[in-house]
């Protein structure tokens, strides 16, 4: 690798610190401590925000940051001045015209800045000049379509906010502006006159997308139009996508709001825990038939063609560089006093100097709970290897890991259930069903000694229901019994929490809930990185930083390098 070239985990770390100062500066202007930005994308708690202006889009890999500050102050006003519901309420159908209408509100809420912030205001231009040239030079500006849009997004900008369209693009557009302006000049007028009212303005707006949309329809046959709108429509976007609201490239969890969790006093309960354990899940599988599980899982190792060293090598970021002495006849440094002498001797000796050593050391523990509940038997034995190899490449690079797993000692509530009943059914009990939680692997453990306990994951009779919240708590606090100066705990799971019983006697988000609010928790005070690792599932609406596989066709190099990167990446 070039020393110039940034690994990896920099990458990560710079888009990390960019997504920082970006969610601090939203929330500092919007006064909403639940935004923040997620892979340069704006996200409330833990989902986007809908913000569809066309040049609100960036790139934290390739924009700078001026791009990306521009974009965050566009967001933060149009979050403080615009009506969401109302304009949700008011958006035209066809797309043409859609794009012009989340433009126009975007453009109208740009013109609010705060009297004395010229920072901002200079932000938000070079935003737009910038979208602005990428459209032009991205050849899209040479199709009647493209040059109509491009000429109305220009105009409707330099009408609202007072600067002049692009030099470099005045004689581009001059044709088309000539032709349309004596149509739209009225409506361009009314959206001037009614910058303050949203309503009044939405007239005026629909009013010219509707113009628009007409002529965009108008100019060719059905057909060929259909397919132009679409065409120009991606073009005009830049990353937009306003499908984006549902579509997922992954199904995303279901989640939804508990009324019993949200009106309890004493928030979640526990209706009983005599009925609790904790056990080492080796102890629960015979040990033959444990030797031939781990027989099993080396042979699909064998064949995945896995590459440990490159694993090793990308988990060593985790590492922190601690002094470990000194390094003596160094070229450059310290003056060494032992070999001033050598000037003497040797006046043409340069190795006169010493430097402080630094030696790497992982003062870090890596948790991996497995929700070990029914339906994720179908993934159990992919699972299974990635965590084994996940855990043996950590534990080359000194990082200390824990594999835990959580699942219930019954269906449908077990023995806590029938006493629930035997005392009569009182309301909201709570968690409502006896839990198990599984240790695969100990923090004390090195993979060597706990290779043949990891694979007790593939005993399919431990897996039943789960209570995902108790178990995160449970977890993360034996990654603080580690000692380790930071934690990270990965949570494995293809579903939302479930449990019959529970849900039952509650409703069917109570888990779900409870779940969020412990993630939160532990994210508001920094203590432990909880991370999510969806399988075939996006896990976002539990956790802020998730991923999600496909693990259909079993675990490969890439694979493992995805997952590598989300743990190294977040702090």
């Amino acid at each position: 690798m070039s020393a110039d070239k940034p690994s990896v985990q920099q990458l990560a770390r710079l888009r990390q610190q960019r997504d920082a100062l970006c969610s601090a500066a939203v929330r500092a202007m919007t006064g909403d401590a639940a935004l923040h930005y997620r892979e340069g994308r704006l996200c409330r708690d833990l989902r986007v925000v809908p913000l569809h202006a066309p040049h609100l889009r960036t790139d934290p890999d390739a924009d700078a940051l001026a791009c990306l500050r521009g974009a965050t102050d566009g967001a933060a006003l149009r979050l403080r001045h615009s009506d969401a519901a109302l304009h949700r309420s008011l958006c035209p159908e066809d797309g043409v015209e859609r794009l012009l209408f989340e433009l126009l509100e975007q453009l109208r809420c740009e013109t609010f800045v705060p009297a004395g912030m010229a920072g901002m205001a200079a932000n938000l231009r070079h935003r737009f000049t910038t979208w602005s040239r990428a459209f032009q030079q991205s050849g899209l500006v040479e199709g009647e379509l493209g040059i109509l849009l491009y000429t109305v997004a220009q105009i409707a900008w330099s009408r609202l906010s007072g600067w002049p369209v692009l030099p470099e693009t005045e004689d581009l557009i001059e044709h088309t502006r000539a032709g349309i302006v004596p149509a739209i000049g009225p409506m361009l007028a009314g959206m001037r006159r009614s910058l303050r009212d949203q309503s009044a303005f939405a007239v005026h707006a629909l009013a010219l997308a509707s113009e628009i949309g007409e002529r965009v329809r108008g100019a060719m046959p059905a057909g060929e139009a259909a397919a132009a709108r679409r065409a120009a429509a991606s073009g005009f976007a830049l990353w937009l996508d306003f499908d984006d609201e549902t579509a997922q490239s992954f199904d995303l969890a279901p989640s939804g709001h508990s009324r019993v969790l949200a009106d309890a006093a004493d928030g979640y309960r526990v209706y009983t825990t005599r009925y609790d354990r904790e056990v080492r899940a080796a102890t629960l599988v015979r040990r033959a038939l444990l030797d031939e599980y781990r027989v099993r899982l080396d042979t699909r190792i064998a064949r995945s063609g896995l590459n440990l060293s490159r694993l090793t090598r990308r988990f060593r970021a985790l590492a922190q560089p601690v002094r470990d002495g000194w390094l003596h006849g160094e070229e450059s440094g310290r003056i060494d006093g032992r070999r001033l002498s050598q000037l003497v001797t040797s006046p043409n000796e340069r190795r006169l100097f010493r430097r402080e050593a630094d030696k790497p050391q992982a003062d870090c523990v890596v948790g991996f709970l497995v929700d070990c509940s029914g339906s994720m038997k179908a993934h159990i034995e992919s699972v299974t290897l990635m965590l084994d190899v996940l855990t043996r490449a950590l534990d080359q690079a000194g990082v200390a890991t824990e594999v835990l797993g959580f699942t219930t000692n019954a269906w449908h509530g077990g023995r806590a259930r029938n006493d629930w009943l035997a005392r009569g059914r009182p309301a909201h009990p709570g968690r409502l069903n006896e839990i198990c939680h599984m240790v695969f692997k100990a923090a004390r453990q090195s993979w060597r000694r706990a290779r043949t306990e990891i694979v007790a994951l593939l005993k399919a009779d431990l897996f039943r229901e789960g209570v995902d919240g108790e178990a995160v708590e449970w977890a993360c606090a034996r990654l603080h019994a580690s000692g380790k100066a930071r934690r990270i705990l990965v949570v494995v799971s293809d579903g939302s929490p479930m449990d019959c019983a529970t849900g039952q006697a509650n409703d069917e988000s109570y888990l779900d809930n409870h779940l969020k609010d412990v993630v939160a928790r532990h994210a508001a005070l920094g203590d432990v990185e909880v991370l999510g690792l969806g399988v075939g599932l996006d896990m976002s609406p539990f956790y802020r930083h998730s991923l999600a596989l496909d693990l259909q066709e079993g675990v490969d190099m890439a694979v493992m390098e995805e997952v590598a990167d989300m743990i190294c990446a977040h702090r």
